[in-house]
Order: structure tokens, then sequence, then C-alpha cells
């Protein structure tokens, strides 16, 4: 009998599941949003249930209706000084730790959450790892700003689209109520200077690539010879 290779969603809840692992009694943890972080989730309520003390700060109104839904209890940034640690997703992961994220478009939410915790814990599957970082790269910017902001970019040599509904008619809104314009550029060579440069246009509220946490990040890998833990 052949036995097939894990999928797609395998791979994501193993990696998740793994996350979930870390998490101890007591601790006050980062939500983040995404297919992936949905699994550890699904776990982590497994765990309350069974009597694991947390609480859980969400990136993401999906996120904290989810988790409502689960049971897991909910706090704020307002409540807590440090958060023990985030678990979150990426949308890519290069080989020196920086990401791109934001393409669920909680980005602004999960650098918070990422900056007041002490670990980052990131959950991805094996084709979210690349040698290099490439675009799109989400960025939140007020909607009276769009136009300034995408003329920024392009003399910064990329292109900037307004991200559509994918469901609706007009642009997708954050839960902060700003656009996302989808960013590329024809190279990403220098990660962290690129993120400087785009967090300093007026009008733009956070840029999808996180380049600052790479000390505190724990990369947890579902691939299909296992689950691989990398840092950094």
């Amino acid at each position: 009998m052949d036995v097939q290779p894990p999928s797609a969603l395998d791979l994501k809840r193993a990696a998740g599941f793994k996350a979930v692992n870390l998490v101890e009694d007591g601790m006050n943890i980062g939500l983040g949003t995404g297919s992936t972080v949905h699994f550890a989730l699904e776990r982590l309520a497994e765990r309350v249930h069974e009597g694991l003390h947390i609480k859980g700060v969400p990136t993401s109104l999906h996120t904290e209706f989810l988790a409502r839904r689960l049971g897991i209890p909910l706090t704020t940034l307002d409540e807590v000084d440090l958060l023990n640690l985030a678990i979150d997703g990426a949308d890519q992961v290069d080989q020196s730790g920086y990401l791109i994220k934001g393409r669920g478009a909680a980005l602004t939410r999960e650098k918070c959450v990422a900056d007041a915790s002490k670990f980052l814990i990131i959950v991805v599957s094996e084709e979210k790892l690349t040698d290099r970082l490439s675009g799109p790269i989400p960025v939140e910017v007020l909607p009276f700003a769009r136009g300034h902001v995408a003329r920024a970019i392009r003399r910064m040599g990329g292109t900037a689209v307004l991200r559509e509904g994918a469901d609706r008619d007009g642009p997708v809104i954050t839960d902060n109520g700003n656009f996302i314009l989808d960013c590329t550029f024809p190279s990403i060579a220098d990660p962290p200077v690129l993120e400087e440069a785009i967090e300093q246009i007026p009008g733009v509220i956070s840029c999808g690539l996180f380049t600052a946490f790479t000390k505190k990040t724990v990369v947890i890998v579902g691939q299909s010879s296992g689950v691989e833990v990398r840092s950094f």
C-alpha cells in the first residue's frame, strides 16, 4: 500500500502543535493570525480545557473571535507589560531569520505583539522558507496617504498595488481602518535597510518586513521529514 506524503495542512498542523508545546502554565502569550496559527489555537484550546492557565493577546479580530469561540482566555497589551512568547506565522522566512508578514492584513498588530514578547515563535510549512526574501511586501497605510506612499515606493524602485477585497468591492480594510499596499521590488538586498526606509514614509503605519526580532525568534517548520526547530 502506497504511503501518501503529508499534505500542506498536515505540515501546518504539525508545526502549530509543536509551538503550543512551548506554552507553560501562567504565561501571557501573543496569538498571531493565519492558517498555521489556526491549528496552534485549536491545540492551545485543548490544553486550556485540560487545565492550562494562560491569557492570550490576539493580533486580529479574526483571531479574537476564534479564540473566544474556542474558550481561550484573552487579555490586552494595556493589561500586561511583557508577553512570555508570541505564536505567529509568516509568509516568508529567510536564512537570517528575517520575515515577510502581513498577507493576512494584520501586520501592525503582529509587529506590536512581537515587540512586546520575550520570544517570537514562528510556525510555517516548508514552502515558506527561502534563501532571500522577495515581494510582495504588505504595507499598511493611512487611506488619506495611499497615493503619496505609492509614489514614494515607486521612487525607491518598487511598485505598489492597492489590495482589493476578494469577496467584496473595494479595498481591503485592516482592523485599524487602513489600506494595504502590496509592494514589490526587483530585489530585497538588505531587508533591514528597506524596512526602515519604508517605515519612514509619512502615511505608512507599518511594513511587513520583520527584521528587528531575529535574536528572539524561533522558527518551527513543518516539513515532510518531520518538524524542525530553527533559531538565529
